[in-house]
């Protein structure tokens, strides 16, 4: 006789997907948000300074324990009643996880931070504890910023740590990025060029503070990897890749002001729109138009003097 099988049982919830759940909770009791307001995904992304996906696994795990609920067709919303925090509750916060980030990208760009760090090593030099040192190394590998070591302890990755590579970098970007664009087989995601325009649009209303560079430079990266991808060039996309990882902490300390964001962000659409447009020979002018702008301001933040140059020969 055929014996019936046992149900699969369900996987437990990951750390990553328990403390997204309380963070998100954190985040509608912060803004008071009423019964019924969306939780936009990628909204709760930049703020968390996570992708997507384990965003929604989190709103998912919120949704089975009635904490938010699902929407009739796609998306969560808050809840009837949202519990209390617990008081005792010593989790990590976002805020205090996003200063040490900015404080280690800051110290790694400088020469500061050695190469090899311990999790013991982080909480002694900024004083944190070590659930914030481990949620904040775990953002940094799921970034490729740092890799475990075998046995013990964390490597962080090379960087672009120079004056010279700096202006190097940008100009090996403006010779293969805008000329991706123009590639035979390159083909638009109409579904990622739908997110990113919500991303760019989000990033533009939301209020700025220091530790928003982070998500600002990690939604820049996203969006040249995928015009990258769309070129349907193999190798253009790892070249791009590994000029995203190269600079990554040199870029997370945004030092421009919230003008530079949004003038970014309004050329990162131009170009999108063109490229909808079919107008792919002017969206590559419009990119190499961007990052020749970008090496400029970068240029002019690594010898002030260049700018007064620059300014006195026009």
């Amino acid at each position: 006789m055929k014996q019936k099988s046992l149900p699969t049982p369900k996987a437990a919830p990951s750390r990553l997907q328990r403390e997204l759940s309380a963070s998100i909770l954190e985040v509608i009791r912060a803004d008071k948000l009423a019964p019924g307001a969306r939780l936009a995904e990628v909204a709760l992304a930049e703020r968390l300074q996570v992708s997507r996906t384990p965003v929604r696994a989190a709103l998912k795990l919120l949704a089975s324990r009635r904490l938010v609920r699902p929407g009739a067709s796609r998306g969560y919303f808050v809840a009837d009643t949202v519990p209390p925090a617990r008081k005792a509750a010593a989790k990590p916060v976002p805020a205090d996880t996003d200063r040490l980030f900015l404080a280690i990208a800051r110290d790694r760009r400088s020469g500061r931070l050695p190469i090899d760090v311990s999790e013991r090593d982080l909480m002694q030099r900024y004083g944190a504890t070590r659930p914030v040192v481990q949620r904040v190394l775990t953002k940094l590998a799921e970034v490729a910023a740092v890799q475990r070591k075998p046995g013990h302890g964390w490597r962080f990755q090379p960087i672009i740590a120079d004056a010279a590579a700096r202006d190097e970098s940008y100009r090996y970007r403006i010779l293969i990025e805008p000329a991706g664009l123009l590639e035979p087989g390159f083909r638009l995601d109409p579904s990622w060029a739908a997110e990113m325009r919500e991303r760019h649009r989000e990033t533009m209303k939301l209020p700025w503070n220091d530790t928003a560079s982070i998500a600002l430079y990690e939604m820049n990266a996203a969006f040249h990897e995928g015009l990258a991808a769309a070129s349907g060039n193999r190798f253009l996309l790892v070249a791009v890749q590994q000029q995203n990882r190269l600079r990554r902490f040199a870029n997370y300390d945004w030092t421009f002001g919230y003008e530079r964001v949004l003038v970014n962000c309004r050329e990162h659409l131009e170009i999108l729109d063109r490229l909808e447009a079919g107008e792919r020979e002017t969206a590559a002018a419009l990119l190499r138009r961007h990052l020749e702008s970008a090496s400029k301001l970068i240029r002019v933040t690594d010898n002030p003097t260049y700018g007064h140059i620059n300014n006195v020969r026009k």
